[in-house]
């Protein structure tokens, strides 16, 4: 039975994982006949779709688009890389700034919902990583168990934002990320492009089976806990 639990959580967390950064690590290698860099490539398309507002710079905390700073914002090495992951990568994350420039409901609806749901994440993680270990220190039982159930109610929040927003995240990759990599890059890259756009479409999948997990050791504790 140990044995069953162990094989079912790396096949639904640990291998989804391993599959993403595979894909993004298969393709990160920089490509000697590639004409531009993921910045070049960014801008470009930034250009040719009059998103003049819209920058592209570097950060510390992973691939996404800023709506408030109305910036494109990825790891350092997508920014003067020539590798199909960068370019792959920039466009996914331009596909956004595509969404918010025509209004794309669903991506309106999500950044809706973030802004109203922040603070109980927010609480969430403050539970986790604040109040749990003086719960631990002093030994209360009831504190403990309080505080465990809110770090549980606030990752079910999360999930469903991120079933939620599935759609804006395919959007970008397939509907608007992918068109623009078919008419820029070369006819033998696109399959691996694809695979790529496939990846940065798939993070929040991962996550909701990341959470949804979490979930499931929260209760398990709780559960034993008397």
């Amino acid at each position: 039975m140990v044995l069953f639990i162990i094989l079912v959580f790396f096949s639904l967390f640990i291998f989804p994982v391993i599959w993403l950064n595979y894909i993004l690590n298969k393709n990160n290698k920089t490509l000697i006949n590639m004409p531009f860099n993921g910045l070049e490539f960014g801008n470009q398309i930034l250009k040719e779709n009059e998103l003049f507002n819209v920058k592209i710079e570097k950060t510390l905390v992973g691939d996404h688009y800023d709506l408030k700073e109305r910036k494109v914002k990825v790891l350092d090495e997508r920014i003067s890389k020539k590798s199909l992951t960068a370019i792959s990568i920039i466009c996914h994350e331009i596909g956004h700034a595509l969404q918010h420039k025509e209004s794309y409901k669903p991506l309106e609806r999500r950044t809706i919902i973030l802004e109203k749901t922040s603070w109980i994440m927010n609480i969430g993680n403050i539970v986790l990583y604040s109040a749990l270990p003086i719960v631990l220190s002093t030994g209360s039982i009831v504190f403990l168990k309080l505080c465990l159930i809110i770090a549980a109610f606030s990752l079910s929040i999360s999930i469903i934002i991120q079933i939620l927003t599935l759609d804006v995240e395919f959007d970008a990759s397939f509907n608007r990320a992918y068109p623009i990599i078919k008419q820029k890059v070369p006819i033998q890259y696109h399959k691996a492009c694809k695979s790529i756009l496939t990846a940065a479409a798939l993070t929040y999948v991962i996550g909701v089976i990341r959470n949804f997990l979490s979930i499931r050791f929260l209760w398990m504790i709780i559960s034993k806990i008397r």
